[in-house]
C-alpha cells in the first residue's frame, strides 16, 4: 500500500504543476489579474484537483473551461484512489 500511496503522490504532485502550466496558458491573457503567475495559478490547481473549487479563480475562456473540466474529472480520480486503498487497508487491519 505504501508504494501505491506514494505513485499516486509524485502523480498528483505532477499533476498540480502540469494543471497550473495549463490554466496559466488559457487563462493568462484573458485575465492577468486573476491568473498572474503559474505560481499563482497553482491555487487554482490545488482547488480543483481536490474538488473543492471555492470560485475565487474561474475560467473564462473555451479553452480553459474545457481545460478544467479535465482536470475535474482527473481530480476525482486522484482523491478517490488513495480513499479507497486506505479504505481497503483499513478493512484488511481489522480482519
Amino acid at each position: 500500500m505504501k508504494r501505491e500511496l506514494f505513485i499516486f503522490s509524485v502523480f498528483a504532485i505532477f499533476l498540480l504543476y502540469l494543471s497550473s502550466v495549463g490554466i496559466y496558458y488559457f487563462e493568462n491573457n484573458a485575465q492577468p489579474e486573476v491568473f498572474k503567475s503559474v505560481f499563482h495559478s497553482f491555487w487554482w490547481s490545488v482547488t480543483t484537483l481536490t474538488t473543492a473549487g471555492y470560485g475565487d479563480m474561474v475560467p473564462i475562456t473555451s479553452g480553459g473551461k474545457i481545460f478544467s473540466s479535465v482536470i475535474l474529472f482527473i481530480g476525482i480520480g486522484i482523491v478517490s484512489v488513495p480513499a479507497g486503498l486506505l479504505a481497503s487497508a483499513l478493512t484488511n487491519i481489522k480482519k
